[in-house]
């Protein structure tokens, strides 16, 4: 199969340091190319992404009006030199309506809230079975399907095998909190818990520097590192990732808005840590409530949840993240889809 994929244009592909959406179109170029199918990527100038062909876009930003009409243009120039048998856009809606009355299947797939007027207009002007959905999860698919059209969710991936199991964790194991730190993802919970419960807790990722993410750190988590057992490690690398999570009882991050996917509940799960959060967005897609951890709605129901760790198995944490989120088995996914889309199209014509 001829397949050409799509990445904002802001972003390169693979990502030079860190990166969310951009490994995820990395690793599916890497692996469809490895099954023998030819991949054209169209993304950000300087991208080094191994593709059979690659095409840049000329316009930078996905805000700018003059750069969509570039980009639009772009994209469907590259659709007529490389002929794919399917295209799958992880870029702008937008880009793709000059080929929505064609012949070449297209899945379209979402890492947000999908905008329900420009979804609608897109499913009314596309001709019958050329447009297909994704959300990288079935929250964000639900959201999608309110404005039409046929939508299926499909979670990233990550690699699974770079993230060590740890079987079993030191009877002093702290807890630790694994993300941007900032007032929706709920830092502040978390170190009320460790308090509470008397664990130590450890504390990776970003902070602002400036605005009302700022004032949160500088009010709400910053007096309290170096007491009560609450350390804060700064950002981490995925050296530095396997460690905070291998050698954590749990991670614990009590989410506070609706979270599309979150990577990192998931990489928890692949070092066999168990996750603390709230049951918002597509967590309860990830963490089965006493299985693979525990969804709360209240700092108490945190503290009780980390005196229920012990019944939860760590294996069956790795298993989880292998059966779900390991690459080979998304890609499967999003290769099937692929499938169903071109038989579906080549049937009603």
């Amino acid at each position: 199969m001829r397949i050409l994929i799509t990445a904002d244009p802001e972003i390169e592909v693979p990502p030079r340091l860190y990166g969310g959406i951009e490994r995820i179109v990395d690793g599916l170029v890497r692996r469809l190319r490895a099954r023998g199918h030819q991949v054209c990527l169209v993304a950000k100038p300087g991208s080094q992404c191994e593709a059979d062909a690659f095409y840049a876009w000329p316009g930078a930003s996905s805000l700018s009006r003059s750069d969509t009409l570039a980009n639009t243009w772009a994209l469907w120039r590259a659709v007529r030199a490389f002929k794919p048998d399917m295209i799958h856009s992880f870029s702008r809606l937008a880009y793709l309506a000059p080929l929505l009355r064609g012949s070449v299947p297209i899945v379209m797939s979402f890492q947000r809230d999908p905008t329900q007027r420009t979804v609608g207009m897109a499913v009314k002007l596309a001709a019958p079975e050329v447009l297909r959905f994704t959300g990288c999860s079935d929250y964000i698919a639900a959201i999608g399907r309110r404005a039409g059209g046929d939508w299926q969710g499909i979670p990233n991936f990550f690699e699974v095998d770079a993230l060590k199991f740890s079987p079993t964790v030191a009877a002093d194991a702290p807890l630790c909190f694994l993300s941007r730190v900032e007032s929706i993802k709920g830092a502040h919970w978390a170190i009320e818990i460790a308090r509470r419960t008397g664990h130590r807790l450890v504390i990776a990722g970003n902070h602002a520097e400036s605005g009302h993410e700022a004032d949160y750190w500088r009010k709400e988590i910053e007096p309290w590192i170096g007491r009560d057992g609450i350390e804060y490690v700064g950002p981490v690398d995925d050296a530095q990732k396997n460690k905070v999570l291998g050698e954590a009882c749990a991670m614990v991050v009590p989410i506070q808005w609706n979270e599309p996917f979150g990577i990192v509940f998931a990489e928890a799960l692949a070092c066999g840590t168990p996750v603390i959060s709230c049951p918002r967005g597509s967590l309860p897609e990830i963490v089965r409530q006493g299985v693979d951890g525990f969804l709360i709605k209240s700092i108490e129901e945190g503290c009780e949840a980390v005196g229920k760790l012990g019944t939860i198995d760590r294996a069956g944490c790795r298993r989880r993240a292998e059966q779900e989120y390991a690459p080979d088995v998304v890609v499967s996914r999003y290769y099937d889809l692929y499938e169903r889309a071109r038989a579906a199209l080549a049937a009603r014509r």
